[in-house]
């Protein structure tokens, strides 16, 4: 079986699922291509586990050149399947494949931003020409397949995995250099900016966290002190404590050195890789119900799941798992287990080569 892959792999940390998934399917014997960027990170990575790379990726959309450049490596090399991983891999491939005796697969990572009235949908997940979308969530396949009025089982999830080793090196921060105290109770999140983080709601649940706690809150990502936030944070009686660190490379040690990990979001998202990252690292989380995140915590087992937008319920939360150490301790001990056990990368190879099988079965 020969595959060719078209991604963007110039990031490091939140491709790796993604390219240890491809690393472990070379393994299983599908023959792997990779197109991508020039400078990607990863290439080393792959041509050391027997993967040619090919140094180039798609960067105008449906531009004639770059589908012209696609069709002819299909043509040349046969190739049974054809992985799309992104919107202008996704629009200059499906085209380069019309036609061909190549099964078309693409990706997806959260909820939402596509539907069926939309024409520019059928230029991507929507088109007829799409065999299979690969969505890292239950949820993500569920909203997917409701959008087509046809072939409602094209969408299918498999859970993007981790591998628990990735985090045996990740050695405790130091939050002295926040001012926050040795003993201090403290929350993370790491996040982009943008609205489905639901970071107002947290914010506005430090107003129901007893003031006799020595709670902080540290926020760690690009642009998360906006001015809403910070209005929302001035109202906060824990306003001192609340911290934003910006970009930090050593964000996962810092999550390692809390006492908790905040998961707030209100929609969109699926199977949040920090949240991943931290429960590997022992630190119990605290998520939100939303569609996405179903099964990426097991409640009261290796985290507490809270409705979306209910600041209360999540400073209950918060609160419960202060006052209970031993819960705290549980919790954090089962969520490494958890995720080993159902979100490793090995059986996400396993799982995306068999459903290429399937399809290339189902249609011969």
């Amino acid at each position: 079986m020969k595959v060719l892959v078209i991604s963007n792999y110039r990031e490091i940390v939140s491709t790796r699922p993604e390219v240890f998934t491809m690393i472990g399917m070379a393994k299983l014997g599908v023959r792997i291509t990779i197109m991508t960027y020039p400078d990607a990170y990863w290439i080393p990575e792959f041509i050391k586990a027997g993967i040619r790379v090919i140094h180039f990726h798609p960067i105008k959309k449906l531009d004639r050149a770059e589908i012209s450049f696609i069709r002819q490596e299909l043509i040349e090399g046969k190739y049974d399947v054809i992985h799309l991983f992104n919107s202008v891999a996704t629009l200059n491939g499906i085209q380069a494949a019309k036609g061909l005796d190549t099964r078309i697969f693409l990706y997806r990572g959260y909820v939402g931003n596509i539907h069926w009235w939309d024409p520019t949908a059928y230029f991507k997940h929507l088109s007829p020409y799409v065999h299979k979308i690969w969505c890292i969530a239950p949820g993500v396949a569920d909203y997917l397949n409701g959008q087509f009025l046809f072939g409602k089982n094209k969408a299918i999830s498999i859970t993007k995995g981790h591998d628990p080793a990735w985090y045996n090196d990740v050695i405790k921060g130091d939050l002295s250099e926040f001012g926050i105290p040795e003993k201090a109770f403290v929350a993370t999140m790491v996040a982009n900016a943008r609205p489905m983080k639901g970071l107002k709601y947290l914010i506005q649940s430090t107003k129901h966290i007893p003031q006799n706690i020595p709670f902080y809150l540290l926020l760690i990502g690009r642009g998360l002190d906006s001015t809403e936030i910070k209005n929302e944070v001035e109202r906060s009686p824990f306003k001192n404590n609340i911290i934003f660190t910006g970009y930090r490379k050593d964000a996962m040690s810092l999550v390692k050195a809390s006492s908790v990990y905040i998961l707030s979001s209100i929609y969109g998202e699926a199977i949040n890789k920090s949240v991943i990252e931290a429960m590997s690292l022992g630190i119990p989380p605290v998520i939100t119900d939303i569609v996405g995140n179903k099964g990426l915590v097991e409640d009261e087992k290796c985290g507490l799941v809270v409705p979306k937008a209910h600041p209360q319920k999540m400073a209950k939360a918060i609160t419960r798992l202060y006052h209970d150490p031993q819960l705290r301790m549980r919790l954090g001990q089962e969520a490494p287990r958890y995720m080993a056990k159902h979100f490793h990368v090995k059986d996400t190879a396993v799982q995306l080569k068999k459903l290429y099988e399937d399809v290339l079965k189902s249609s011969h």
